[in-house]
């Protein structure tokens, strides 16, 4: 089979390593695993890993998922503090555990059995872009609740996105979906979450068809944008479950963004997929006009920049 490796813009520039590894006969997981790896250690990009935007609190909590299209199996962990790796986190939960999902103490426990350095996630320079739209510092937990509306609102705000280095709102994420050599699929997602989000939130990024769905029989799908969407509509999976059932890669695209439109969501906003089907031809679709993804092939010496299919939803003009 001939490789391929597609990621939203801000995962880019580290898909000629992720192809190099696929051309030596490395495997799906790994290339999307060695992507989010080099996402979440790139100090410049405030929504995954080191120097992510924190919580209401100030905590940078990670989230990330792997899934490997070749058995159905998975690993993803949620709320990771003060490890930067998370995407390797969850490739451990797949690869060493009867499980799926850790959530609370789990993932560091994790962390440190691995044998991973700690690290301090929050920097300078995220922790004052968190400041400068703070103006309750001495009441946060009281005043949260009553401010939701407007908090969530924050992460839309672009000069924020001027600010996380992705010129992405600041709930951005990073995924990535390939196809090896041996017709493997694998998707691998990490995130820091929605910077002031209530401490513990998970988003779509960890669950499992949610923000991420590999199935070497039909393709994959991976999410970005406002998780709680994806996750009440199981967008990726969906996505993967409309190619099963004969739609196009462009149909079950469309039909995965006009699914969302059934929701009641005062908070909804930007949501964008990417995916390939089961022969790895890529694709994307998004809300927003101007979106891309990066894909890159064996004879590519970069990674390639295409539009997404824009999918306008009703639910953001509501």
């Amino acid at each position: 089979m001939r490789p391929i490796i597609i990621t939203c813009h801000n995962g880019a520039f580290a898909l000629p390593a992720a192809m190099d590894l696929l051309k030596a006969g490395g495997s799906a997981v790994d290339a999307v695993v060695l992507g989010c790896t080099m996402v979440e250690a790139n100090p410049e990009d405030h929504s995954v890993g080191y120097s992510g935007l924190p919580n209401l609190l100030g905590q940078v909590e990670l989230d990330a998922s792997v899934m490997d299209g070749n058995g159905l199996r998975a690993g993803s962990i949620g709320a990771l503090q003060g490890y930067q790796q998370a995407a390797q986190v969850a490739r451990e939960v797949m690869n060493s555990l009867p499980h799926v999902l850790l959530g609370g103490d789990g993932p560091m426990r994790l962390a440190a059995e691995m044998g991973l350095e700690p690290t301090n996630l929050l920097t300078p320079e995220a922790e004052a872009i968190w400041k400068s739209r703070l103006t309750d510092s001495d009441d946060r937990d009281a005043s949260y609740l009553g401010r939701i509306k407007q908090m969530v609102n924050l992460a839309e705000d672009p000069q924020i996105a001027e600010q996380t280095g992705t010129g992405e709102p600041a709930h951005g994420t990073v995924n990535f979906i390939a196809m090896d050599m041996n017709g493997d699929i694998a998707t691998g997602v990490s995130t820091s979450g929605w910077a002031w989000k209530y401490p513990g939130r998970m988003g779509d990024s960890p669950v499992i068809g949610a923000g991420n769905y590999a199935d070497n029989r039909w393709g994959a799908a991976a999410c970005t944008g406002r998780g709680e969407m994806a996750q009440r509509c199981l967008t990726a999976h969906s996505v993967v479950t409309f190619m099963r059932f004969g739609m196009s890669l462009e149909e079950a695209l469309a039909q995965g963004m006009r699914d969302l439109d059934a929701l009641d969501d005062p908070y909804a906003s930007e949501m964008n997929i990417l995916a390939i089907d089961k022969d790895g031809n890529p694709g994307g679709a998004s809300s927003n006009p101007e979106k891309e993804f990066a894909v890159m092939t064996p004879e590519m010496t970069e990674a390639e920049m295409r539009p997404r299919t824009y999918v306008e939803l009703d639910i953001l003009k509501r």
